[in-house]
């Protein structure tokens, strides 16, 4: 008896986890990405995998930031134009941003993160998956009064939640990272949480799958989903391809491809940038650790070798265009709160598009009035961080392995 054929449309961080773990069901599995094997959203993200974390709607930060989403050297920025769409998504956001709401997120995504958190240790133990990987946590550094008040709310929320998280002093966090500046005033200890280079995570990813007999074709651009009993999908070249089943794991992209099976998701391309910094021959980053700056939400990651500046929100539309004016943010991000870092070499600038959903959390299941087409996909910031867990949920609700938990039904793309 032939396997069960399943599609995967999109290789990012993602798709590759959705594939691995349906190869592990005895699936054969297809993985179609449009350009190369994680060189999309996944490739240029912190790296940092960050379980517990609260999501983007929390209200507090979320306020300050609306105050100024038109000025292009903030966090979250709103480029001017005239985007019924957009509008639209931002009241949406807006209204999810509440205390109430935060707490039903958490509560989803408590349980997902420490899940993830054991997958990870899982697959880098067993697969012997080479990206990097740091079991060591990071810290959150603020430089102001407001900042660390944030920080201890993050605190407090993940501790609710089960995630080990530790309030810092100035002095604690600078007798930590001697490489921070002096007037750091306090902040934050994430020990849960871990890093990693996400392209190489990716691309290893892609590798297991490939050796469970798997496939993954690039350069192929999915223009169409066809549903019903018999899901296809077609090609920009005009080819079609058949299946058992399909899974949308394409990011920003999914809006076109959901739409056309008559589901409408509210997803809006969120768009962030990175710079990479190298120190010399044989140098190390100049920072003992994975940090976010709290007031500028810039995170700053040791990585094979470089140091990644990385953050920023930016909602523009559906283009890589770079504005250097947000590079240019994150060096100076960074430079407020290190010491001298020395001369430093630029090996990468970068931006992509990360997928957000106005309720903060993610799209995962049946996509309404399917029965074999699935979405994963609206994760914005934490792709990396949810990657696995939402590989192995997909993997049960294609095959029908387990019965779908709360947390699953929770992101249902029927909620919208």
């Amino acid at each position: 008896m032939s396997k069960p054929r399943v599609l995967v449309v999109g290789g990012g961080v993602i798709g590759v986890c959705c594939a691995y773990y349906l190869s592990k069901q005895n699936v054969d599995v297809i993985v179609l990405e449009r350009d190369a094997i994680g060189k999309g959203a996944s490739y240029g993200s912190a790296g940092v995998i960050a379980a517990g974390h609260p999501p983007m709607n929390k209200p507090d930060r979320v306020r300050q930031a609306l105050k100024r989403v038109l000025d292009s050297t903030t966090p979250l920025y709103i480029a001017p134009r005239f985007d019924p769409a957009l509008a639209a998504w931002l009241w949406r956001f807006s209204a999810n941003c509440t205390e109430r709401k935060l707490t039903a997120n958490m509560n989803v995504l408590g349980p997902l993160g420490h899940a993830t958190l054991q997958l990870f240790a899982q697959l880098i133990a067993e697969e012997e998956i080479a990206c990097d990987y740091q079991a060591s946590g990071y810290y959150e550094v603020c430089r102001t009064e407001q900042g660390t008040t944030h920080a201890s709310r993050d605190v407090a929320l993940m501790r609710a939640h089960g995630f080990d998280a530790e309030v810092l002093t100035g002095e604690e966090i600078g007798a930590r990272m001697t490489s921070l500046k002096s007037d750091v005033m306090g902040g934050a200890y994430f020990p849960d949480s871990a890093t990693c280079d996400p392209y190489r995570f990716v691309v290893e990813m892609a590798e297991r799958v490939r050796r469970a007999g798997g496939r993954t074709e690039t350069g192929r651009v999915v223009t169409k989903v066809e549903g019903g009993a018999h899901p296809a999908v077609r090609l920009a070249t005009g080819e079609r391809f058949e299946a058992d089943a399909v899974v949308l794991a394409t990011g920003a992209y999914s809006l076109q491809l959901a739409r056309e099976l008559g589901c409408r998701l509210p997803i809006q391309p969120g768009k962030g940038y990175h710079r990479d910094l190298e120190f010399g021959e044989g140098s190390r980053p100049p920072l003992e650790a994975a940090c976010v700056l709290g007031e500028t939400s810039v995170f700053c990651t040791p990585m094979s070798g470089r140091l990644r500046l990385a953050g920023t929100l930016e909602f523009s539309g559906l283009n890589h265009r770079m504005h250097p004016s947000r590079l240019a943010q994150l060096t100076a991000s960074a430079e407020q709160y290190l010491g001298d870092i020395g001369p430093a070499r630029v090996t990468s600038e970068w931006c992509g598009l990360r997928p957000c959903t106005p309720d903060g959390l993610p799209v995962v299941g049946r996509l309404p009035g399917q029965t074999k087409v699935f979405a994963a996909t609206g994760h914005a910031m934490t792709g990396l961080t949810l990657g696995p867990i939402t590989g192995s949920l997909v993997a049960d609700l294609v095959t029908g392995a387990t019965p779908p938990s709360t947390e699953v039904t929770a992101l249902a793309p029927a909620r919208f």
